[in-house]
């Protein structure tokens, strides 16, 4: 990894929220609001967007986990803010404080962890999954 990722570096998204966000099982909608499968991938989206600027050739992150709170709607139409805040950083490791909010409340928040590894020695294990 690059040098220059510090605890406290943050990178914001903005997003409005649409009807392909609702959650939906089976065919059907279950209310005009952001899903919590959509709102954790804004979150590892904003995670993601920390680390571009300082992943060295041939590094890639990859997700190590995320832990989340669905707090509020934010329905259709909505915008909703999400930010990601470095509170760890070693050689491999990045942990974000994540959370997403608008003007009327917190949607919800959460911590992101992503290992930066080889994308070499990322795709050798992708390969050691796949059939024979």
């Amino acid at each position: 990894m690059r040098p220059g990722l510090r605890v406290g570096h943050q990178e914001t998204v903005e997003i409005t929220v649409t009807n392909e966000m609702f959650p939906e099982f089976a065919g059907q909608v279950v209310h005009e609001t952001m899903s919590t499968v959509s709102m954790v991938y804004y979150m590892e989206w904003v995670g993601r967007l920390v680390i571009l600027p300082f992943l060295e050739d041939g590094e890639e992150g990859i997700g190590g986990g995320i832990a989340v709170h669905h707090l509020a709607p934010a329905p259709s139409g909505k915008r909703v803010r999400f930010t990601a805040v470095v509170v760890e950083v070693s050689d491999h490791k990045v942990v974000c404080d994540v959370w997403g909010e608008h003007d009327r409340a917190r949607v919800g928040e959460g911590q992101l962890v992503q290992y930066i590894l080889e994308k070499r020695r990322i795709d050798e294990r992708i390969h050691s999954m796949k059939s024979s």
